[in-house]
């Protein structure tokens, strides 16, 4: 070995941070500089087989969490699911793997449903309990700065409905009381097992950390009517940074929500794993993130296995 060159096991653990690193890399170098990157200090991958030649490091199986009461059958397939939404504009790429092979999973469908910038649920909007001044959940008159980091009392508006996932009472299935279906939609992942959103940062409601609601469902074949058969096997959630949540209600219509927020380490779903928790890796402008934020994670499912979140 010459004075230049690193022990095997150095540059093993080198290569290994790069490539856990690479998402919000690479997320980064399309916003420019003084981007902001955003992940828990506690965030771990784990390795399963890592066939010989493979490239990407490979990720243990992604938690499983509960479907909650807001979820609509894969019938909207599209990429850009805002339909005119008010928000942070945010791009969601999104890769699925088989985590014991460590192969990208071609053909699965990849199903997001999350709030909007107030804590509204297309379909649901009138059990929702999120909420600006004079709507659903909503307090009246709007605060005079940021939501804290740390809630404090109780909201002043006793919640009516169903629970939001998650939260106290659980999560069963509720059916939808509109016709509303914006901030959902459904893609096809491709031959490398990527997808693409383009929607909002999520905003908060009663009960639960900022969050994204994912569904994988493979086997299965796209119709007119949407994606049918097969089965799900994976039922998930995407989780925030503190930090970013905290930049994000500084901007409107984050800003005039008058809901009391629900910290990450405070939420009752997120596992405080990290990546295979469903953490997110964020990249945004610093000091501008009104301009856009990307967010990116790789799901390491079973496909054979059959998780559709309804039983927890």
């Amino acid at each position: 070995m010459t004075d230049r060159q690193e022990p095997a096991h150095k540059q093993d653990l080198t290569r290994r941070r790069m490539i856990l690193a690479g998402g919000a890399a690479v997320a980064a170098a399309g916003i420019g500089a003084g981007a902001v990157a955003n992940a828990s200090a506690g965030e771990s991958g784990g390795r399963g087989k890592n066939p010989a030649g493979q490239g990407e490091a490979c990720y243990r199986l992604t938690s499983e969490t509960t479907e909650g009461p807001y979820y609509i059958d894969a019938d909207k397939i599209r990429k850009d699911i805002t339909e005119g939404k008010e928000g942070i504009p945010m791009t969601l790429r999104l890769k699925v793997i088989d985590s014991d092979t460590c192969k990208p999973v071609a053909k699965a469908a990849v199903d997001i449903w999350h709030c909007d910038a107030l804590g509204l649920y297309s379909g649901y909007e009138s059990m929702s309990q999120g909420g600006g001044p004079g709507g659903p959940g909503g307090g009246g008159t709007p605060p005079s700065g940021a939501p804290t980091d740390a809630p404090t009392g109780m909201p002043t508006d006793a919640p009516t409905g169903t629970p939001p996932s998650g939260g106290p009472g659980g999560g069963g299935h509720s059916e939808p009381t509109d016709d509303k279906r914006y901030l959902r939609g459904t893609q096809l992942t491709d031959k490398h097992g990527h997808v693409e959103f383009r929607t909002i940062f999520p905003g908060w409601y009663q009960g639960r950390a900022v969050h994204i609601h994912t569904k994988v469902h493979v086997g299965g074949t796209m119709t007119d009517a949407g994606y049918e058969g097969g089965h799900t096997c994976h039922t998930g959630q995407f989780f925030f940074a503190e930090q970013a949540v905290l930049d994000s209600a500084e901007v409107a219509p984050y800003s005039t929500s008058t809901t009391t927020r629900t910290t990450l380490t405070e939420d009752t779903i997120y596992d405080r794993s990290g990546v295979t928790g469903g953490l997110m890796k964020l990249s945004y402008r610093r000091k501008h993130m009104d301009r856009g934020v990307v967010g990116s994670i790789t799901m390491g499912v079973d496909p054979d296995e059959t998780h559709d979140g309804t039983g927890m």
